[in-house]
């Protein structure tokens, strides 16, 4: 019998001594370190993470950290040596330069338990691995950090330089306002200018008709005169002819002298305005020729502006909007298209202007020898008229004449030929000049409506400059800011850390409980007092009596009387060892040692009640009872961590209630919340000894009674 009394603290005592706290021993748990870094270099600076890492574990004395190699470690978790391997990978330290790469690499660390050798072990082994995860997370951000700082500070002076490019781009962006305000000026211009070139091009158009039209009846004036030339060379050629014969008929011949050289002065006059005439078609025809060239080159001059213009708005375009673009889009091409049009017609004209200076230069050669020749003849005809002497001599005389007459006729005729062909080109050329300078009007019309309409933009253009202006100018100042505000930044270690770590976690819990024992210990009471309890129903009689009853209840109150001795001393015993012996704190310790009384005595009244009933069953059924509240009664994991089925039992056993009253006077302290446990622990033994008095008074009278009625 005494030995039942120590059962409860036998189980109880033991459990909680071996398990008071496991963690106060990490440091004689083995594990082996495995480090394979080789390092790596990070901004000209040697990284060794996995060698610091070995010597902080080693140091940090968490465990019994053993640095072997690769071979020694996995045998040793073979031979179950070592209960976990932490083993540190080849590229660690390297990993850890991979930030600000495309495609980081994660630092990795590999972690080895022998789950089979102790699953406990290799939990513990996660936890820790949990930590040194976080402290390896806090080495890395720290030196992240460090280097972040730095970029932090070259990010600063990056600002400066920035500002001062910002500055210089301010002073850019004034310049390109004064720029547009100028372009503006020029677009206005430009504008007003092509105003002027539209009426000077119509005015343009009007003169090359008209020319067109003079050179048509020039045309026809030199055919007529390429005809009377021919008849004059045909004359001349019948002169010589009749100048072998002059000195036979030399009296006829004087006597038509007169009317010869009255003829010849008449010829004289027409020669003299002919000259005239042909001088000055010459000269208009150089001058026209000239200012044909003059306008030629400015027409390609026109449209290579055009095409720098075109190209020198084109930024300006992109930036204002698809309406306005496709407006002076349209503008710029009609513009283009009216230039190449004036330029073609303008080379025509050129062609045509050097043609006929060509052909008027002909003409007034041949003029001046006919000239020569008329003049000659003339004087000849004065020396007949005045010597008569002479008349025969100057019949020679008129008889070469009118050979060379003859041959200058001919050059004439041929001057005239190539004057008419030159007209004839000119008559050509001005026609199509005409044609151009009516698409050239068309054009500039359209090319002045539009480069009004750019104008304008150029306005708008110039209103976007100054607002650059401005923005670049916030830019800049902006940008000192930065500047200003990133050389303030000054970290120090603590900074580093506090990068790496930033949160610390203060646990403010209530209800402390210090170690696994205590937490335990609800738990390891309620298992040890029903063990004592059944074992007690093995060596204590619950039924048979010492000595025949004289009533059902004396029958019942011996054995109860001596179950509940028992049941108390087995309580105080290994409520005071687990108190006392291994120090257990507890909030209220009277209410701890009730709270073991009455626990003690449900399970007895429990255990009473299934074997006085059942018997050997009633042991069994015991059993099946204690092992339904070991599992529900959430004594280690919270109730909500069982299966669904399981959690039924637990508000239908004692022992669910003798753990909370349990935790009550040991941790909490809730005096309401520990009363009310234990008033349904008492409730529960009520119930059970009731139900066993029935049985005792049954039984009584069923065997007992009748043996007094026999007697």
């Amino acid at each position: 019998m005494i030995a039942i009394l120590f059962i409860p603290v036998l189980y109880a005592g033991m459990f909680l001594w071996a398990f008071w706290d496991p963690y106060a021993n990490m440091n004689d748990l083995p594990v082996a370190i495995v480090d394979l870094d080789n390092g790596a270099e990070m901004d000209g600076e040697q990284l060794a993470l996995g060698k610091e890492l070995s010597k902080k574990l080693i140091d940090s004395k968490q465990f019994d950290f053993m640095k072997v190699s690769k071979a020694d470690a996995e045998k040793g978790l073979e031979n179950e040596d070592y209960y976990v391997v932490i083993e540190i990978p080849e590229n660690f330290s390297e990993h850890a330069t991979t930030l600000l790469d495309a495609e980081p690499e994660k630092l990795t660390i590999v972690y080895k338990p022998n789950e089979g050798f102790n699953f406990l072990s290799a939990q513990i082994g996660e936890t820790a691995m949990d930590r040194i995860r976080a402290e390896v997370n806090e080495q890395v951000a720290s030196t992240y950090a460090e280097k972040l700082f730095d970029s932090i500070t070259e990010m600063g002076n990056g600002f400066g330089e920035a500002a001062d490019g910002a500055g210089e781009l301010h002073d850019g962006a004034a310049k390109l306002s004064t720029g547009a305000d100028e372009l503006k000026g020029y677009l206005e211009t430009l504008a007003s200018s092509t105003v002027t070139l539209a009426d000077g091009s119509q005015k343009l158009a009007q003169g090359a008709n008209d020319a067109a039209k003079g050179a048509n009846e020039l045309n026809k004036g030199l055919g007529t005169l390429s005809k009377g030339s021919k008849d004059l060379l045909t004359g001349a050629q019948k002169a010589s002819t009749g100048a072998s014969g002059l000195k036979d008929a030399i009296a006829q011949y004087t006597e038509g002298v007169g009317q010869l050289t009255a003829s010849y002065g008449q010829i004289a006059q027409k020669e003299k305005e002919f000259g005239g005439a042909v001088s000055k078609l010459n000269e208009k025809s150089a001058e026209l020729n000239t200012a044909a060239s003059q306008i030629a080159k400015g027409s390609t001059n026109l449209g290579a502006g055009i095409a720098q213009l075109s190209e020198s708005l084109a930024p300006v375009l992109a930036s204002l909007p698809e309406e306005q673009q496709e407006g002076l889009n349209a503008a710029l091409n009609q513009v283009k298209q009216g230039s190449a049009e004036l330029s073609g017609g303008m080379q025509q004209l050129t062609a045509g202007t050097g043609a006929l200076s060509a052909g008027t230069g002909e003409l007034n050669g041949a003029a001046d020898q006919l000239a020569g020749a008329h003049n000659q003849a003339l004087a000849g005809l004065q020396k007949l008229e005045g010597s008569s002497a002479a008349l025969r001599e100057g019949a020679g005389a008129i008889a070469s004449g009118t050979g060379e007459l003859s041959s200058g006729i001919a050059q004439l005729s041929e001057g005239i030929t190539s004057a008419q062909k030159g007209s004839s080109d000119l008559a050509t050329g001005l026609n199509s000049l005409t044609e151009g300078t009516g698409t050239l009007k068309t054009g500039t019309d359209t090319l002045a409506s539009k480069s009004q309409e750019l104008a304008e933009g150029s306005a708008t253009l110039a209103d976007g400059v100054v607002k650059l202006d401005e923005g670049t100018l916030t830019l800049k100042e902006k940008l000192a800011e930065a500047n200003e505000t990133a050389s303030e930044v000054n970290p120090t270690d603590k900074t580093y850390g506090m990068v790496g770590a930033p949160v610390d976690v203060e646990k403010e819990g209530i209800n402390h409980v210090p170690n696994y024992g205590t937490g335990f210990a609800p738990y390891f009471l309620s298992l040890g007092l029903f063990v004592g309890a059944l074992l007690l129903s093995i060596v204590f009689p619950l039924v048979e009596p010492a000595i025949k009853p004289t009533g059902a209840f004396k029958w019942f109150a011996s054995k109860v009387s001596v179950l509940a001795i028992v049941g108390l001393l087995q309580a105080l015993i290994a409520a005071g060892i687990v108190k006392f012996a291994l120090g257990m704190e507890t909030i209220n310790t009277p209410m701890f040692l009730l709270t073991a009384i009455i626990t003690s005595y449900t399970f007895i009244a429990l255990v009473q009640m299934c074997v006085s009933i059942l018997s050997d069953a009633g042991r069994f059924v015991a059993i099946l009872v204690l092992i339904l509240q070991l599992t529900t009664s959430a004594g280690t994991f919270p109730l909500e961590l069982i299966p669904a089925p399981l959690q039924i039992f637990n508000t239908l056993l004692p022992m669910t209630y003798s753990v909370q009253a349990f935790k009550g006077a040991i941790s909490t302290g809730n005096m309401s919340f520990l009363w009310t446990n234990n008033g349904i622990l008492i409730g529960f033994m009520v119930a059970f000894l009731a139900i066993t008095f029935g049985y005792f008074a049954i039984l009584y009278k069923k065997k007992f009674s009748k043996e007094t009625v026999e007697a």
